[in-house]
Parts: C-alpha cells; sequence; structure tokens
C-alpha cells in the first residue's frame, strides 16, 4: 500500500511539472527549453569544479614600501586618534595603490580596516577591488551587515552601467575571495543584494557562475530569490521553474520554500497543483507548517470549495498545528459568502476558545453576512462585542452594519450609526450614503434621502448610477412620476449610462400607479437605448397585468419573454400564479403548478401560498389540506404566510382543532401570527366557547402590540365586565378607542 502511494506521488509530480510547463507563457517556455539543454553543463560544472584564483596584485616598490610601513605602523601606535590627523602628512605622498598595501598591513585589525577604508573614501581612493577586499575582511570578522551597506552603496549610484558593473564586481568578488576571507558567506550577501534590488537576472546568471566553483548560495538566499520572482505576476511562473531546477543542482529547499512556490501556483490559479505540491512536500520529508495549510486552505476558499477547506482544518489539527488567524478568517470568509453565517459565528467562538483572536475584518466580515439574511440583531451583538474587545470599528464595519439596518427598514437605528460614525470621524463614501439614500427612499422619506444626496455631492463624493437608481425607486414609489422622469433625464445630463435598474425602478414605478401603458413605452424606449428589458422588466409587467385581470397580456409578455431567450425564474410563476387564482381561474393556477414540477421548476412557498389562500376563501379545506401535503410531500418548506393562510381557513370552517394544531407548530418554527390570524383564532375558540384559550390569545395579542378586532373588544369588555373586572375592562374600553375608533377616524379622513 505505501509502495503504490509513493508511485502515485512521484507519477502526479511528473504530469504536474508536465501541466506546469503547458500554462505557462512563451517566454517562459523559451526560458525553460534553454535550462533543460542546460542540465549536463550544471552536472559537468560541479564534477569539474574550479578552484579560486591566487590573489596577485602588483609589488610595491622599495620607497612605497617604506611609506605603506609608515602609514601602517602610525595607525596601529595612534589608533585612539582620529585618523584624518594621523594621516595628514601623507595626503600629498598617498596614491589608490597605497590603499591594498596598507590593507594588507592591517586586515587582521577589522576595526582599524574599517576606519582607514572611511578614510580613503573621504580621498575618493577605493576603487572596486578595495572594496570587495573590506567586503571580504567584514564576513571573515561575521560583521554581515557591513557587508551588505557596502555591496549595497555601490550598486546605489547614480547612472550606473549595471551590465558592466555586475560583471566586474563578480570578478573582483572571486579574485579576491580566496585571500582575504575564503568565507563563502560573501557570496550570499552578494546575492540577497542583486535580488533585493530587484537584479533577478544578475541573481541568476551569478548563482550559475557560482556552481562553476562547487558553490551554492544557503537556502535562506534562495527562499529571498524565489520569494521576490513570485512577487510579479510576470515572473510568477519562473519561480517554480527556478524550484525544479535549483532541486536539480543540489539545493535542498525547506518548508517555507515549498510555501513560497505553493502561493505563486495559487496567485497563477492553480490550486490542485499546489495542494500537490503539499502532498510532495510531505514526501520529500519536508514538513508543512500552519504556514503551508493555510496558503492551500485560502485557495480553496477562494473558488468556494467548502468541504475541502473543513477536511484540511482537520486533517492540520490531526497534525498538532493550530489553526491560525488567517485560516480562521478564510474559513469564517467562506462560510458567510455561502449564506452560513451561523456556522461562521461557531468557527469565531472556537477561534476564541483557542486563544486566537479575532481581528476588525473578521467581526466585519460576520457583520456583513448576518445583515445580508437580515439578522442585523446578531449583526449589533457582534458590534458591541468588537467594542467590548477594544477591537476599533472601521468606516467598512459601520458601512455594513448600516447597510442591514437601511435593508430592514430600521432608518432610526441605520441614522443613530451614521451620526456616531461621524462623530468617530471615520468618513462615510458612496456606499455608505447609496444605502441611507435608498433606506429613506423605501421607507417613504424623500426629503431625507435628497438632503442626504445633497449632503454628499457638498463633501466631494459623487452620486453613481445606483445612488440615483434608489432616488428614482423611491420618486416612483410615492407616486412622483414626473419627479423621476426629470431625474432619468438630469442622470442623462450628467453622463451617467442608465442601467436596467434604474429603468426597472421606474417601470415599476409606473405599473404600481397603474400608469401600465406608459410602463411598456418606456420599456420600448430603453430598448432604443440598447438597454434591453430582462426577466425582472417582464415580470414586473406581466404583475401589473396580472393585478388587473388581464391575463392574456400577462400570457403575451410570458411568450414574448420566451422568444428573447430569457428564463423566467419562480417569482415569474408565481405572478402568473397569483393573477389566475385572483381572476379566479383555480383550474388554470393548478394545471400551471403540473407544468411547472413536470419542468423540474421547483415551486416555492408563495406558489402554494396563492393557490390555498383561494380554496380557503371558497371554503374548499379540503383540497386546501390536499395541497399542502402535496408543497411538503415535494420538500417546499412552508413560510411564515404558510400557516397564517391554514390557520384562517381552518378557523373559518370551524375546524379548531387542526388550526391550534398549526398554531403551535409555526412557533416552534419561529414563525409570527398575523394579527388577521390572532382574529380568527380567538373568534373561533369564542364560538366554541373555549374562553380559556381565546382568552390566553388575546393576552398574547395584546402583549406583541397587535390590535384586535372592534368585535373581540367588545366580547372581553362584555366578559370581564360580567366577572366583575372592573380595572381591566376600563384598560380595555381605552384601547379599544385609541386602537380601533381613532385609527379608523383618522383612515377615514385620509
Amino acid at each position: 500500500m505505501k509502495r503504490c502511494a509513493i508511485f502515485y506521488l512521484r507519477h502526479s509530480f511528473q504530469l504536474f511539472s508536465h501541466h506546469l510547463y503547458v500554462g505557462f507563457p512563451r517566454n517562459s517556455l523559451q526560458l525553460i527549453v534553454g535550462r533543460s539543454l542546460n542540465k549536463k553543463l550544471y552536472s559537468s560544472s560541479l564534477s569539474n569544479v574550479r578552484p579560486f584564483p591566487d590573489y596577485s596584485p602588483k609589488k610595491p616598490t622599495i620607497k612605497d614600501s617604506e611609506i605603506v610601513h609608515q602609514i601602517s605602523n602610525a595607525i596601529k601606535l595612534r589608533r585612539s586618534e582620529p585618523l584624518c590627523r594621523i594621516l595628514k602628512p601623507y595626503e600629498s605622498k598617498f596614491r589608490s595603490d597605497h590603499v591594498i598595501w596598507v590593507l594588507m598591513n592591517i586586515k587582521n585589525d577589522y576595526e582599524l580596516v574599517l576606519n582607514f577604508f572611511d578614510w580613503t573614501r573621504l580621498l575618493r581612493y577605493p576603487n572596486l577591488e578595495v572594496r570587495c577586499i573590506v567586503v571580504q575582511i567584514a564576513v571573515a570578522s561575521k560583521d554581515l551587515k557591513m557587508a551588505h551597506e557596502l555591496i549595497h552603496d555601490f550598486w546605489a549610484k547614480p547612472n550606473l552601467d549595471i551590465s558592466h558593473s555586475f560583471t566586474h564586481f563578480v570578478d573582483q568578488l572571486i579574485y579576491t575571495y580566496k585571500d582575504w576571507g575564503s568565507d563563502p558567506h560573501v557570496f550570499d550577501v552578494f546575492f540577497q543584494v542583486l535580488v533585493e534590488a530587484g537584479m533577478v537576472s544578475e541573481a541568476r546568471k551569478f548563482f550559475d557562475k557560482l556552481l562553476n566553483y562547487g558553490i551554492i548560495v544557503s537556502i535562506d538566499s534562495c527562499n529571498l530569490y524565489l520569494s521576490q520572482l513570485s512577487r510579479n505576476f510576470d515572473t510568477l511562473g519562473m519561480a517554480i521553474v527556478v524550484f525544479i531546477e535549483f532541486l536539480q543542482v543540489g539545493v535542498r529547499w525547506n518548508t517555507a520554500s515549498y510555501n513560497i512556490i505553493m502561493n505563486s501556483l495559487l496567485q497563477l490559479g492553480k490550486i490542485k497543483e499546489a495542494h500537490l505540491f503539499l502532498m510532495k512536500m510531505e514526501f520529500k520529508g519536508c514538513t508543512p507548517d500552519v504556514v503551508s495549510y493555510s496558503t492551500i486552505i485560502n485557495g480553496y476558499c477562494h473558488i468556494g470549495e467548502l468541504q475541502k477547506v473543513l477536511w484540511l482544518v482537520k486533517k492540520m489539527q490531526k497534525k498538532g498545528l493550530k489553526p491560525n488567524s488567517y485560516v480562521y478568517s478564510s474559513l469564517i470568509l467562506l462560510l458567510c459568502k455561502s449564506g452560513k453565517v451561523v456556522e461562521g459565528e461557531k468557527v469565531l467562538r472556537e477561534m476564541t476558545d483557542q486563544r486566537v483572536f479575532p481581528d476588525n475584518v473578521t467581526y466585519t466580515t460576520l457583520i456583513d453576512g448576518f445583515c445580508k439574511l437580515g439578522n442585523t440583531e446578531a449583526a449589533y451583538k457582534l458590534f458591541d462585542e468588537m467594542e467590548a474587545q477594544k477591537i476599533v470599528p472601521d468606516f467598512i464595519t459601520y458601512t455594513a452594519l448600516i447597510c442591514g439596518l437601511c435593508q430592514s427598514g430600521k432608518m432610526i437605528e441605520a441614522e443613530r450609526l451614521f451620526n456616531e460614525m461621524l462623530k468617530e470621524e471615520l468618513e462615510p463614501d458612496e456606499v455608505t450614503y447609496t444605502a441611507l439614500i435608498d433606506g429613506y427612499c423605501k421607507a417613504g422619506e424623500m426629503k431625507k434621502a435628497f438632503s442626504l444626496h445633497n449632503q454628499m455631492v457638498q463633501i466631494g463624493l459623487t452620486p453613481n448610477i445606483v445612488t440615483y437608481t434608489a432616488l428614482a425607486d423611491g420618486l416612483c414609489k410615492c407616486g412622483e412620476l414626473d419627479t423621476a422622469n426629470e431625474l432619468l433625464h438630469e442622470m442623462c445630463r450628467k453622463g451617467l449610462e442608465l442601467n436596467i435598474c434604474t429603468y426597472n425602478s421606474i417601470i415599476n414605478g409606473l405599473c404600481k400607479a397603474g400608469n401600465i401603458s406608459q410602463a411598456i413605452k418606456l420599456m420600448e424606449e430603453m430598448q432604443e437605448a440598447g438597454i434591453y428589458p430582462d426577466t425582472i422588466t417582464y415580470t414586473t409587467l406581466m404583475d401589473a397585468y396580472c393585478k388587473t385581470r388581464e391575463m392574456v397580456k400577462a400570457h403575451a409578455l410570458l411568450r414574448e419573454m420566451l422568444d428573447r431567450g430569457l428564463q423566467p425564474t419562480v417569482v415569474t410563476f408565481n405572478v402568473l400564479m397569483n393573477g389566475f387564482c385572483l381572476s379566479g381561474m383555480l383550474e388554470d393556477g393548478e394545471r400551471l403548478l403540473k407544468w411547472m414540477l413536470e419542468k423540474g421548476i421547483m415551486p416555492n412557498a408563495t406558489t402554494y401560498n396563492s393557490i390555498m389562500k383561494q380554496y380557503c376563501i371558497r371554503n374548499s379545506m379540503r383540497t386546501t389540506t390536499e395541497i399542502y401535503r402535496e408543497m411538503c410531500a415535494q420538500g417546499v418548506i412552508p413560510d411564515s404566510n404558510t400557516y397564517n393562510i391554514l390557520i384562517k381557513g381552518h378557523c373559518k370552517a370551524r375546524n379548531m382543532k387542526e388550526a391550534w394544531f398549526l398554531h403551535k407548530e409555526m412557533v416552534e418554527k419561529g414563525f409570527n401570527l398575523t394579527a388577521s390570524s390572532y382574529n380568527a383564532l380567538i373568534k373561533g375558540f369564542l364560538k366554541r366557547k373555549k374562553l380559556l384559550e381565546a382568552r390566553q390569545l388575546f393576552e398574547e395579542m395584546r402583549r406583541k402590540g397587535l390590535v384586535a378586532d372592534a368585535e373581540i373588544y367588545n366580547l372581553f369588555v362584555d366578559i370581564n365586565y360580567e366577572e366583575g373586572n372592573l380595572e381591566t375592562t376600563l384598560e380595555l374600553c381605552d384601547e379599544a378607542i385609541e386602537n380601533c375608533l381613532v385609527d379608523e377616524a383618522r383612515n377615514g379622513n385620509r
């Protein structure tokens, strides 16, 4: 079994390498071919190692030897004094040749070497050979930082001929190596400076040249090189090529090396190859770390592979590796994107239990996730929690919560949070303002919406097409169609390209105002402008025709929509179903439902609710129950509306036992009764003389702030009066006057 696994890994990696090469750009392929041809050269260079040259500078004359001896003795004996004072008498006689000869005399005194080199730099004497000598001495003295600075300073010179200087520097470094230090770390330092300076091609040439001398730079230097290649998208493929080639010449890659390559593969979109690399590194005896797993996990998170992510997390935990914040944050983001926000919060709890502390981004991801689900209460709890943890929310956090509150219609809370955001000196952006504007528009508060629009413009933010679409939609819903039309023209004047959402908002407004002919005309205009109606456009118009019971026109629109190649959604069919039911065409509605099921179009609760509601109105509860059972058999989950329809229907038919059972079931599922359902249940129980159940429901209804019918108030006023509960009787009288008579008077005045 083990042998088979090893064979599989070897074979997989061969295939993997082949696929990598196939996926590379043309210039990378040419390089790969060129490197492949050089494999023999690599092996021959390693078998025929070239010795480093002996250092042989020209010999000093007797006169020069005397000056060098005097200078060397002077700086050694008077080392506490500044060199500029000691060597002042020799400046007129000093030549560049003297530098190397003096260095030969003092090379074992590192501090003196540096001081002398600094003095020569003031006189501009040191050439490249001298610099390389001092670099060699610095490395031999274990001062790699100084060596790094000396090399880096050379490449920082302006107007440097890179190609010529590189060749010259390498030659001098090799020439001075044997007699001035013989510490191979010098080549590491030089290689690292080249890489840091972005001279990757020169670094590669240097690596190849060193092979001739039997030297391979350290794994840290190789990793630095890989990392530099992986930073640029154009050289990502080259990083993988270098990894394979360096392996062939004796580089022993470590965990950090594999992590760099896996990250490069992910950037190239090769997640499966990266995962194979994770397997290969274990086969090669290289232990994956948290970074290795988090890299692959992040890759699978990006493509939405939740099951693989969960499997990898379990695998790394089995290996004793503790997931880091990066792993947890990636997993939470994927769960939120998948709509599994509750599971995402569980991961947050596990994260804190493991003492891995979430940051602003993690909390904001969950807050945004809950807001998109409409669960602003859960989002608010997390917002308060992050503040309690001293994690400062940024403008993205505030915007996410404001968007959620606006979508839920909680504009007072959204406005309070917006003001808090401004107080914290966090600058809202176009998204924040547009969310608030859209919320106010949906609430019909157009004055506030336009006030925010003006405020947005004053602070230099440019309203976009989404902002104006929200305003146009709000105006349409308020019946201000002329103003909406003016806004439409203003958008065009500002050079904004109207999109399908903008037109759909206006069309929806016209339809709701009962101006279907104008909506049809606008649809024709949008097509002339090059924007073609979508499924939402047709569904909106069909809904308008269905509500006016013009089913022939609605059906004609459906045919036109299908002829255009647009796919109707379940909402489209629900609109038709509602139209058939409103028009009393229940048989047509049932035929539509049967056709949907035959075509594999899954109806939802709304589809069934339309039919059940009409059968309840007709007091045909047997048929209603059959449809409900069929709905459950199809795996369609009843919603709040389903239960309310059934409860009212059974109450009307005096099936109180069935109604009470459905009430208990819906409460267990977290659904709420509507006021009309409470009224129906209470009346049904009172007719059956079930006073205890009726009273229980009436009190529950009052606690929830729902208004009972005047008839129910009258009944309970009489009951409490007869029982002698005068205080309760008066209280109910006040409620009845406020909730029934006053509201009725207000509605009458409208």
